[in-house]
C-alpha cells in the first residue's frame, strides 16, 4: 500500500469513527454503502457500468481527460493511470468531480467553512457555483468521497442523487421569502419536496435525471420553472396556498416549455402528485435510447392530455402516506431572522463604484430596512480563503441566510441598510466586490472544455475575455444593454442555460482548409425572465475568437435600431435572423492557418485546437436496472456478513447473510414489479411462484438446488446458529447470490434476442 493509500485509509477511519454519530441513520447507511461499494469494486466484484452509476448518484462525475488521452496540439498522448476502472473508460485514479446538493441554494457560515476546507484537502482549493444552486469540487479522487460525504453529513448535507439517473437538487428562487412580489416562501415546500423524495423508491427507475425547481414569483427569473422537468409556482387561490404545477420542461439540446398540468394544486397535494408524476416517468419513459429518456420526451410521444390523464390515475391509487403532509405543521422552522436591525436606507458615499455596485448588487427586500446582496463571482469560482472570509463576514452581518443564485453568484440576505457601506468595503478587501451582478457584465459559463468530457469549445475561456472587455466598459456601458444576459455552454447541452440568454453561445467545431476551428453557435433572444419564459432562436455558427466583436457589432446594432422602449428578444423577432446575420458577415470570415493561427486555438489554450479530448460522458448516467441496484445490495450485505464472521460476529453474521439472500431474491423480482414490498415473506412467497415454480430460477447443471439454500434459509433467518452452522450458511447465500446474477444474466440475454428478433 502506498503513503497515498495509508493516509486516505487512516483519514477515512477517522472521519467514521468521529462522525458517524452526528449523520442522519439513514444518510450514515448510505455512505457506509458506498464505502464498501469501492471496495467491492477494487475487488472486481462490481460491473464497471454498475459502479459508474452507483458513484454518481452520490455525485461523483468522471472528468475530461479520465480516459487516459490527452491532446498535446500534436498528437494524442497516453496517460499513465494504473489499470483499474471506476466505469467505462475511466481511470480509477483519474481526478473526477464532485458535486454536491443545497436544496434551494441554503448555505451556512459553519457549511462555507467546511468547502473551503474540503476545497484545499481534497480540490484544487476552489468551489465552484452551479447553475442548479449547487456547488462543485474538481479533481478528487473517488476514494476520498467517503471522507468528504460523512464530513458534510454532519452539518446538514448529502451528495446523494446529486447526478446520476435521479431527481437532482430541488432548486427554487434565491429571493424567495423576502422578494417583495413573491406570493408566499417556497423554502419550506422545497425542502418538504427534497426530503420526500431523496431515496424514495419510487424515484429510483428512471431513464435520465429528475430537475425540479420552485418559484414564489411567476414573474421572476431565479426560480427557472419553465425549463424544469417539474415545476412549482407559489399562489393563493381563496385565501388558500398552493402551486400552479408544470411538467415537462427541459433544455439541453431540443428545448421544451414546461407545460402547465395545474393551475392550482393545493399544498395538500404536491408531494403525492409529485409521487405520481415519478411513477409514471419510471414506468413509462425510455430507458435504452438515451437521447429521448427525459420526461418532455414521454409528454411528448404520449401527448400532453393522456400523459396528465394516467398521472391523475396513479395519483388516485396511491396508499397514504403521512409524510404528504406532516411538514406543514412545521412550516415556519427554517424561517430566517435578522441579525442586525433594520435600517433608514442607503448611504449616499459620493464613491462612483460603490454606487455603481449598489445599482447593480444591492436588491430590495420586502422587510423594510433591509436589503440583499449579490456577491459576484467571475465564472461561480471562489476560493477557498475567499470562502472562509466571507464565512466570517456573513456571521458579522446576516449570520445563517446566504444562498447561492442560478447565475453562479451567492445572494446574501437580511443586510440591514444601515450596513451596506460597511459590507461593501470588507467584501473589497477580499476581493469579492465586484460589480455586475445580473448584467451583461456577469457572463455565465458550464466547465466546458476545461473539465466537462462533453466540451467542444472553451466555454470558460470565452467567457472570462467576454468579462474582461466588458468590465473595462463598466458603468460607461448604455443602460439600455446593462441588463442583458450572455450565457455561454461548452456544447449543445444548456448546462449555463444558453436557450434562455439574450445572447446565448453553445460549442461546435468548423473544418476550415483541413483545419478544425473552434466555434460557437449564437442563439439571440432567450427570456431569462417569467421564469425562464422563453427560448432563443440558432442565428449561426461563429469562430470562438471572432465571438467579441460579434457580441459588440450586435449591441451596438440593437442600440442603433431598436424602437423606443423595446426589448432585446422582440428587436430580434423584428429584425429576423437573415438580416442580423447579414450585419455580421465580415466577422465571420476564418482567415487561412497561415494568415492567422490565433483562430485555430480555443481562448485560454495554448494548444492548437482539437475535438481529440472529447470523452464519453456521464451528464445521462447509465442504464442499471432495479435489480442490478438489488443484486449489488446483496453482494454488499454479504460482504458485510463475511467481514462479520471474521472478526467474530456470528449471530449478526448469520442475519446479515439470510438479509443478502432476500435482497437478491427481491431484486430479481424488481425486475418484474419495481413495487415489491419489503417484507421477507412476500418475497419469499412470490419469488417461489415466479421463479422456482416455473424453472426461471433452475441452473442449467444444478437445477432448483440453489433455490433450496434460499428456502431453508427463510426458515430460520439467520437466527440461532452455532459457529459452525453460520458458516454453511454464508457459503449457502453466497451460492443463492451468485445464481440470482446467473439467473439475471440468463434473462436479459433472452430478451436481448428476442429484440434482435
Amino acid at each position: 500500500m502506498s503513503k497515498q493509500e495509508l493516509y486516505t485509509s487512516a483519514a477515512a477511519k477517522y472521519w467514521r469513527d468521529t462522525l458517524s454519530d452526528r449523520l442522519p441513520s439513514e444518510w450514515r447507511k448510505n455512505v457506509d454503502e458506498f464505502e464498501a461499494d469501492i471496495t467491492l469494486k477494487k475487488m472486481g466484484k462490481v460491473d464497471h457500468k454498475l459502479f459508474a452509476e452507483t458513484r454518481l448518484r452520490m455525485g461523483a462525475y468522471g472528468q475530461r481527460y479520465d480516459n487516459g488521452h490527452r491532446y498535446d496540439g500534436k498528437t494524442v498522448r497516453d496517460i499513465p493511470f494504473p489499470e483499474e476502472f471506476k466505469g467505462p473508460e475511466t481511470y480509477w485514479d483519474a481526478p473526477g468531480m464532485q458535486r454536491i446538493k443545497l436544496p434551494w441554494g441554503g448555505l451556512t457560515p459553519d457549511q462555507m467553512d467546511l468547502f473551503a476546507d474540503l476545497a484545499e484537502e481534497y480540490s484544487d482549493g476552489i468551489c465552484h457555483i452551479t447553475t442548479r444552486q449547487a456547488i462543485q469540487l474538481h479533481y478528487i479522487h473517488i476514494e476520498n468521497c467517503p471522507s468528504m460525504y460523512r464530513r458534510l453529513g454532519a452539518l446538514g448535507i448529502t451528495t446523494r442523487e446529486a447526478c446520476g439517473n435521479a431527481v437532482r437538487n430541488v432548486s427554487a428562487d434565491p429571493m424567495t421569502g423576502v422578494s417583495p412580489t413573491e406570493a408566499f416562501d417556497v423554502t419550506p415546500y422545497a425542502q418538504a419536496i427534497f426530503e420526500f423524495l431523496l431515496g424514495h423508491p419510487d424515484a429510483q427507475d428512471f431513464g435520465r435525471k429528475f430537475k425540479i425547481a420552485l418559484s414564489g414569483d411567476k414573474e421572476g427569473s431565479s426560480g427557472l420553472v419553465n425549463i424544469h422537468d417539474l415545476g412549482l409556482i407559489a399562489r393563493i387561490k381563496d385565501g388558500k396556498r398552493g402551486f400552479e404545477f408544470y411538467v415537462g420542461g427541459g433544455l439541453g439540446a431540443v428545448p421544451y416549455a414546461a407545460k402547465l398540468f395545474s393551475d392550482f394544486v393545493s399544498e395538500e397535494e404536491i408531494l403525492p402528485l409529485s409521487q405520481a408524476v415519478c411513477r409514471i416517468y419510471a414506468r413509462h419513459g425510455e430507458k435504452k435510447k438515451r437521447h429521448r429518456a427525459r420526461i418532455k420526451f414521454l409528454i411528448a410521444d404520449l401527448g400532453f392530455e393522456k400523459f396528465r390523464d394516467m398521472v391523475i390515475e396513479e395519483r388516485a391509487k396511491l396508499p397514504h402516506d403521512p409524510r404528504w403532509t406532516a411538514y406543514l405543521k412545521d412550516l415556519n422552522k427554517l424561517d430566517e431572522k435578522p441579525s442586525r436591525p433594520a435600517g433608514s436606507g442607503l448611504k449616499c458615499t459620493g464613491d462612483a463604484a460603490f454606487d455603481f455596485w449598489v445599482k447593480t448588487n444591492v436588491k430590495p427586500q420586502k422587510q423594510k430596512g433591509y436589503v440583499a446582496v449579490l456577491v459576484t463571482l467571475p465564472l461561480g469560482d471562489i476560493t477557498s480563503n475567499q470562502m472562509r472570509n466571507l464565512a466570517d463576514i456573513c456571521r458579522k452581518y446576516i449570520n445563517d441566510t446566504v444562498r447561492t443564485v442560478a447565475e453562479q453568484n451567492l445572494l446574501l440576505r437580511w443586510v440591514s441598510e444601515n450596513d451596506v457601506a460597511a459590507l461593501y468595503a470588507e467584501l473589497k478587501a477580499v476581493g469579492l466586490h465586484l460589480p455586475g451582478a445580473e448584467s451583461i457584465l456577469d457572463v455565465t459559463a458550464c466547465p466546458g472544455t476545461d473539465t466537462c468530457k462533453l466540451g467542444v469549445s472553451s466555454s470558460r475561456g470565452l467567457a472570462g475575455e467576454m468579462r474582461s472587455r466588458l468590465y473595462a466598459k463598466g458603468a460607461a456601458i448604455d443602460p439600455a444593454i446593462r441588463d442583458l444576459r450572455i450565457k455561454i455552454s461548452g456544447c449543445f447541452n444548456s448546462c449555463s442555460h444558453h436557450h434562455i440568454a439574450d445572447i446565448g453561445f453553445y460549442g461546435i467545431s468548423r473544418n476550415v482548409g483541413g483545419y478544425v476551428v473552434p466555434h460557437f453557435q449564437m442563439v439571440l433572444g432567450g427570456q431569462f425572465q417569467n421564469n425562464g419564459g422563453a427560448y432563443g432562436i440558432g442565428v449561426g455558427g461563429i469562430a470562438s475568437k471572432a465571438v467579441p466583436a460579434v457580441v459588440e457589432r450586435l449591441t451596438g446594432l440593437y442600440l442603433e435600431s431598436r424602437n423606443k422602449d423595446e426589448n432585446f428578444r422582440t428587436w430580434v423577432e423584428r429584425t429576423g435572423k437573415a438580416t442580423i446575420m447579414q450585419s455580421l458577415q465580415d466577422l465571420l470570415e476564418v482567415p487561412a492557418y497561415e494568415k492567422d493561427k490565433s483562430f485555430y486555438v480555443d481562448w485560454g489554450d495554448v494548444r492548437e485546437y482539437s475535438v481529440k479530448d472529447k470523452g464519453i460522458g456521464e451528464c445521462a448516467g447509465e442504464i442499471v436496472t432495479l435489480t442490478d441496484f438489488g443484486l449489488k445490495a446483496a453482494d454488499r450485505e454479504l460482504f458485510d456478513a463475511q467481514l462479520r464472521f471474521e472478526g467474530g460476529d456470528a449471530t449478526s453474521a448469520g442475519s446479515r447473510a439470510y438479509r443478502a439472500m432476500v435482497l437478491a431474491a427481491q431484486g430479481l423480482l424488481k425486475g418484474k414489479d419495481p413495487d415489491v414490498p419489503e417484507n421477507a415473506d412476500v418475497v419469499m412467497e412470490r419469488f417461489t411462484k415466479e421463479f422456482h415454480d416455473t424453472g426461471v430460477f433452475n441452473d442449467p447443471y444444478a437445477g432448483p438446488k440453489f433455490a433450496q439454500y434460499y428456502f431453508q434459509a427463510h426458515g430460520h433467518r439467520g437466527q440461532g446458529l452455532d459457529k459452525d452452522k453460520t458458516s454453511l450458511l454464508l457459503h449457502e447465500a453466497q451460492l443463492f447470490v451468485e445464481a440470482c446474477h446467473s439467473c439475471y444474466a440468463r434473462m436479459s440475454l433472452t430478451e436481448t434476442k428476442e429484440a434482435v428478433a
